[in-house]
């Protein structure tokens, strides 16, 4: 393994307007081999869902020691209450304390000028959102895989699109309405789900809005990466097509938008895997151009 790793205490992390202090979190840094020259653009690769700094199927793992290999560090990190890092699980609507946190151990350790945040699912969120809160300069650049946008008449739209429009056009849909049973109940979710489309919003901003609002007020770049076999992709791919505010921030000359195909969520096949981690490569070696 060309690289070095050192496991990293990062402190300095707050519980939004409370101020209450927040235990420490561990991540490992993970730096080119010594004698190499060091980048000085650092990738922080945020971490969703139920998972720790390793990833599903060392999905971080490997990306992190493929980037150090090529002269960037890359810090992987376990948010409170996941993997190694003690406290309570934080939801990822209020992990920007700890976002910055991890971003001053990683500059501090690394001496890196510019930082990127990578994330996948409710990690590529947390990371519009920490834009949202912060403004941090540090950060030049974003790489958001299968961005989480998760919402009822969302995913109401998204299925009627992708599964109700399909079905509607096979015989067999047909032959089961005609026999009772099967038919009947998929008609009966497809209402449910269109009035659920036709729901109205809330008055308040909701997390998807402040994304947006984040990724317009972004002038770095962003590469966006959207797995074709992924409802959670085919979801913001919606918000792309139908909301102004998600279309004009993704048609920006800033934007590099990859489609995936045949990838799941999680990339979890090899071949869609190292795929990601060649596009996140070739982006970054644009961050210096």
């Amino acid at each position: 393994m060309n690289i070095r790793e050192q496991a990293l205490e990062i402190t300095g992390a707050s519980r939004g307007a409370g101020g209450d202090p927040a235990s420490a979190m561990l991540g490992i840094l993970s730096m080119p081999a010594a004698g190499m020259e060091v980048q000085r653009t650092a990738i922080v690769i945020v971490v969703g869902g139920a998972q720790y700094r390793v990833g599903s199927h060392r999905q971080f793992v490997q990306l992190a020691r493929r980037l150090a290999g090529a002269g960037h560090p890359v810090l992987r990190f376990d948010l409170p209450g996941m993997g190694d890092s003690p406290g309570a699980s934080v939801p990822f609507e209020q992990t920007a304390p700890h976002i910055g946190a991890a971003i001053d151990a990683t500059v501090r350790a690394s001496g890196a000028h510019r930082i990127v945040l990578w994330g996948l699912c409710d990690g590529a969120s947390a990371s519009l959102l920490y834009l949202q809160a912060r403004r941090d300069a540090r950060v030049a650049g974003l790489v958001l895989l299968n961005p989480w946008v998760r919402s009822e008449a969302g995913l109401a739209r998204t299925r009627v699109k992708h599964y109700y429009r399909q079905r509607l056009l096979e015989p067999a849909f047909w032959r089961k309405l005609w026999a009772g049973g099967v038919g009947l109940k998929a008609l009966r979710d497809l209402g449910r789900n269109l009035r659920s489309m036709r729901r109205k919003r809330p008055q308040s901003l909701s997390f998807q809005e402040l994304m947006a609002l984040a990724w317009q007020g972004f002038e770095g770049k962003t590469l966006l990466i959207l797995s074709t076999r992924d409802v959670t992709a085919q979801e913001f791919a919606e918000c792309l097509a139908s909301d102004a505010p998600w279309r004009q921030a993704a048609q920006r000359p800033t934007v590099t938008r990859h489609d995936l195909q045949g990838a799941d969520h999680t990339c979890s096949q090899p071949a869609s895997q190292q795929e990601v981690e060649a596009l996140t490569l070739r982006w970054l070696a644009t961050l210096t151009r």
